[in-house]
């Protein structure tokens, strides 16, 4: 019998093990596999619902206007002389603003003094023979019929005297209306007719406008529905609605600057215009710099009250579908829950919320897109999940 060689029994001894090692490998691979653990929930960032009181603020569009105007116009008749002011500058009440020659009506008073006096002395002389005729009626010199034509006499002569009286007082006024006065105080505009026209010759020639716009009028329109859900709203308690003279207005400029006063409301109609549903409302507001100015379109915040008790939620976690707004809460269990809410208009950049939230509810603010009804998540302070974020962010930007 042949013994093997001492060659082949060290190659042997050599591959077994590698062998062995392999078939062990083999074998714990086709053992059963551990599944891979799951993902964490993704992290939200959560901001806690609170009533508050919140001021009920509609926007709305308005027109200016003046609190008041007047047209400036000639009185008399005559040739316009000279402009005394400069078109589109402020003028007092009673300053004079333009002239009309007043040569004619200086002459006409004269004449109306000269009949004054001479009315006077006929009124005189009717006197003295009136007085001399009772006299002389005693002794039989004067008739009694003399006598009561010279009282007749002495009766229509001072009637005459106030006649021509009235007419020195007319042709004075005349004379003052010359002189065109301001008849309010405010801006005035421009001149209507040159120098040189006839003006006031059968009717009363407009010369210029003044308006007075420190403070100026506000004019808009808040439609009937808003005001009689208000109502419905005041009468359960839900909202207090300020009186007329408290109701306050912010105004925007074109430009959508804020203006820099606010105003009030002085004015609500009673009824309602049948063309656009609406409530006429005015409100008046300072302008003392003059930078409103008549005819301008505004934009109008009325503030006419105050909801009680409502929510304020940024616009980020207020949400639309077929069915209406609603808002995402992580719960107490930290599960997606969906919440139908009622909005009623916005306050800033912030919706606010009539009814569907509750005191403590978690609302999500961001990670929306991840978070879905019945889905856990990890919710975290909005505030400090955005900082977090930024930090990532500076960080990967460092690297």
């Amino acid at each position: 019998m042949s013994r093997a060689t001492p060659g082949l029994r060290r190659t042997g001894s050599a591959l077994r093990g590698p062998v062995v090692a392999l078939l062990i490998s083999g074998l714990i691979a086709c053992g059963p596999r551990q599944p891979p653990p799951p993902p964490p929930p993704p992290q939200v960032g959560v901001i806690v619902a609170r009533a508050q009181t919140v001021p009920l603020t509609r926007s709305l569009v308005g027109r200016l206007s003046a609190t008041r105007s007047a047209d400036v116009r000639a009185r008399v008749a005559g040739v316009l002389q000279k402009r005394l002011y400069t078109e589109g500058s402020d003028v007092k009440e009673g300053q004079a603003l333009f002239q009309i020659d007043p040569a004619p009506l200086r002459a006409a008073l004269d004449g109306a003094q000269a009949a004054l006096a001479q009315a006077q002395a006929q009124a005189t002389n009717a006197h003295i023979a009136a007085q001399r005729a009772r006299e002389l009626v005693p002794s039989g010199l004067v008739s009694r019929s003399d006598l009561d034509n010279a009282e007749a006499t002495e009766r229509a002569t001072a009637a005459a005297v106030q006649q021509a009286r009235a007419a020195v007082g007319t042709a004075r006024i005349n004379l003052g209306y010359a002189t065109v006065t301001a008849p309010i105080a405010g801006r005035a505009g421009q001149q209507g007719v040159t120098e040189g026209a006839l003006v006031g010759q059968g009717t009363a020639t407009l010369l210029t406008t003044v308006e007075q716009i420190d403070p100026i009028y506000v004019n808009f329109d808040q439609p009937a529905i808003e005001i009689q859900r208000l109502r419905r709203q005041q009468s359960n308690g839900a909202v207090t609605v300020a009186n007329a003279n408290q109701a306050t207005v912010q105004l925007l400029l074109e430009d959508g600057t804020p203006y820099a006063h606010t105003g009030t409301l002085d004015f609500r109609d009673m009824s309602v215009d049948p063309a656009t549903g609406a409530v006429a409302l005015r409100a008046i507001v300072p302008n003392p710099d003059h930078v409103l100015l008549p005819g301008m379109f505004v934009g109008v915040r009325l503030t006419s009250g105050a909801l009680n008790r409502g929510y304020l939620v940024p616009q980020a976690a207020l949400q639309r579908d077929g069915n209406g707004p609603y808002v995402l809460i992580a719960g107490a269990d930290d599960k997606v829950l969906l919440k139908r809410v009622s909005v009623d208009g916005l306050q800033g950049q912030d919706w606010i919320v009539t009814e569907g939230l509750a005191d403590g509810d978690r609302m999500i603010l961001s990670g929306t897109q991840n978070a879905h009804p019945g889905s856990k998540v990890l919710a975290v302070p909005y505030q400090a999940q955005a900082a977090s974020e930024a930090g990532g962010v500076a960080a990967t930007a460092a690297k």
